[in-house]
Formats: C-alpha cells, structure tokens, sequence
C-alpha cells in the first residue's frame, strides 16, 4: 500500500541537447544524444519520492500509444504503482521537446494530449483514503479538473487527516487569485513558483505575496525562486532560504524535486528549517543531469549532503 499519492500532469519528455546554439534557417546542429524519460509534475515528483525510499502510486492520463507505454515502463522501473494511470483513446500521450542551449533557459514544445481527460472523478476515494499524503501537481493545466469537484475531494482529504499538496502550473489567462480562492483553505501545502505567485497575486515583493496567500485562507505556503532559492509562511511566520551551489546542466525537474523535498519532511515531522534544506539539496541535484528526475539524489546522498553543506534558514514574522 502507498504511503503517497501522485496525481495530474504525465508526459514523455524529449529533450535536446545541451547545444552552443540553435541551428540557422536551413543549417543542422549535431549533438550527442536525444535522450526520452518519464516527465509531468505527477511523474518527476513520484519518482523522486520513489528515490527517497518512499512508497509513491501516480494517477493520471496517458494516450493509448507507443508514448505511454514508454512512459508507464519508466514509472514501472521506479516501482511506482500505476494500477489507476487512465487510458483514453482521445487523445494522445502528452509529448514536449526541451531544447537545451547552454547560457540560456530552456525552450519548450508541447502537446497538451491526455492531460486533457484527467478529472477529479479518476481520483478514486477508496485509494485515497489509504494514504498518507496526496500531491496533485498541474492544476490549471489539466482544463477537467473543476473547481467544485476538487474542493469536494480535499474536504474529504482534510476529514481523513491526508496531508495535501498542490503544485499549479498556470496559463496565460487567469482570474489571478480568484482561481485558488476556494480551495486555499483546504490545501495543506500551496507550491507555486514565483512567476505563478506574481500572476496570481499582481505583486512582486514574496512577502506581499504570502500575506495574499494567507489572506485568503492558505496554511502552508512555499514559494520557489530560482536562483533566489525559496520563501515559506505558515500562521503569522515566514521562512527564508538561498540556493546549494551547483554546476547546473539542464534545469528541468528542479522544481518538483523541490516539492518532493518538502514531502519528505512532511512524512518525516522534520521542522521548517530542516524541511526547506532538504528540499532545496533534492533541487540542485535535479540539475546536475539532463533530464527531469536522473540526477535527483537518494535519501541517502541527500542526508550526507544536507550535513556537510551549509544553508542558512532566516525566519520572521509576517
């Protein structure tokens, strides 16, 4: 039986590079390889969890295609549950290419695909209420999953004692923080990034952005920051964090071995502190291979890393 839960965005990820430059109209660039892995919130966070010796199922949607097998088989090799991975002939598997270009941020080409079919109705009660924390990581991507509906299931979540966290991944048009409003106060733990916070917030300064957040009912926020590193609110407290050093090859990833991080000290009772820490070692290590989830420590490495690597862990009051 699963101790966590992993629902929303799977994709098969190309990526390509990295590269000096993109080629010129009509010109080929060579490059070594082109490699294809298990990507998508859901996927990249269960199997870093998976790598933290955690017992992770994934619930999602895969196109009935050459892509999704390839997909499952990866999630499978993890030994992740995929017993609820819907099937649907709709559409196909979702697909992006990444181009990797060396000084520079990634490029993205996307196909929506299956994504598109996930609902709340896949995510079945019985299963759910056997686990100990459950990550949907993608909404506002995935246009089937209703407000209405997902309030629904977290309030089912908040009466089980399941601890819940949420990654968004937000599109251009947005209602800004009217889109969470509803579900804020029934998300244990709210990761959005800080281009998200800025959309859904209209402000730039982090701290501005938590008080929104906890003003509008959230109780654990954490917002990633890049290079910055990140920033947590909880009640009327703030935390602060920079970033590990790292020799960055390919970014991708990071951001939900962060959240995998965070996870981890759910489970484990660890302190804020010592949970952005952790979370931010799983983070760095994500880029130090091409791919999503490749270079992301073990529980083990990460253990030995966080104790010989300092991070100061500022804290205040909001």
């Amino acid at each position: 039986m699963a101790e966590i839960g992993c629902a929303g965005i799977l994709v098969e990820d190309t990526f390509c590079g990295p590269m000096r430059e993109l080629p010129h109209e009509g010109l080929l660039t060579a490059i070594d390889s082109m490699p294809t892995r298990a990507g998508g919130c859901a996927a990249n966070v269960a199997i870093d969890l998976a790598r933290q010796d955690f017992t992770v199922d994934v619930v999602g949607c895969l196109g009935h295609d050459g892509s999704g097998n390839a997909l499952l088989a990866c999630l499978e090799n993890h030994q992740i549950g995929c017993e609820r991975v819907i099937i649907t002939d709709a559409y196909p598997t979702s697909r992006t290419v990444i181009l990797l270009v060396e000084g520079q941020d990634r490029r993205y080409i996307h196909v929506f695909g299956a994504n598109r079919a996930f609902m709340v109705g896949h995510i079945q009660r019985d299963w759910l209420a056997s686990l100990k924390v459950f990550y949907l990581g993608g909404l506002f991507a995935m246009p089937a999953i209703h407000t209405e509906e997902l309030l629904d299931l977290l309030k089912f979540c908040r009466s089980r004692n399941i601890v819940t966290v949420v990654d968004v991944v937000m599109p251009q048009q947005t209602d800004g923080i009217e889109d969470i409003r509803p579900l804020l106060p029934y998300i244990d733990y709210f990761l959005p990034n800080d281009d998200e916070s800025r959309q859904m917030t209209s402000l730039t300064d982090p701290l501005d952005q938590l008080r929104t957040f906890q003003a509008a009912g959230a109780h654990t926020v954490i917002v990633t920051r890049g290079k910055a590193g990140a920033i947590a609110a909880k009640g009327g407290k703030y935390w602060q964090c920079g970033t590990y050093p790292a020799q960055v090859l390919d970014p991708s990833g990071s951001g939900d071995a962060f959240s995998g991080g965070v996870i981890t000290g759910i489970l484990r009772g660890w302190d804020m502190p010592q949970t952005l820490r952790y979370a931010a070692a799983l983070g760095a290590s994500a880029t130090r291979a091409v791919g999503t989830t490749d270079g992301v420590f073990t529980a083990a490495e990460a253990e030995a890393f966080v104790a010989s690597h300092l991070l100061p862990v500022s804290a205040g009051s909001l």
